[in-house]
């Protein structure tokens, strides 16, 4: 069933590629295309059950820190403005700029910080189940 949702989410990204490619109006950018995380993890297999997707617009003012936190499901985003650097429990850190993809670890504790001098907009997608959490604070 898992393999089912995930072949169905594949081939509604591939087909909508396809059609913006016919139209010539619309360009499209892969802005990510992995099977691991940011800091080089293989990322889980879907969850079975219905799936649910949430998209979050997630805005960070300078000088902000986020509580240490986990995701136990798949997520990826852009940084649409600003910087932000995201650091895991052990010291492993990624520093996003503005444009910039990223592909977030899972089940690990992390963080996000805003170093610099403008809030940090990102858009966030979560490819979940109904009725679970997306993130876990510790």
């Amino acid at each position: 069933m898992k393999k089912l949702i995930c072949a169905i989410c594949f081939a509604l990204l591939l087909s909508s590629y396809s059609f913006a490619k016919e139209l010539n109006a619309v360009q499209t950018d892969v802005l990510a295309k992995t099977s691991l995380s940011w800091d080089g993890s293989r990322l889980p297999d879907c969850p079975g059950g219905t799936p649910e997707i949430t998209i979050l617009r997630i805005k960070i003012p300078p000088g902000a820190q986020l509580p240490l936190h986990k995701h136990p499901v798949i997520n990826a985003g852009v940084l649409l403005s600003g910087e932000l650097t995201v650091i895991t429990e052990d010291n492993r850190a990624l520093h996003l700029k503005a444009g910039e993809s990223i592909v977030e670890v899972v089940n690990k504790w992390h963080y996000g910080r805003n170093d610099g001098n403008e809030t940090a907009e990102l858009v966030v997608f979560y490819a979940g189940t109904p009725d679970k959490p997306i993130t876990i604070k510790k």
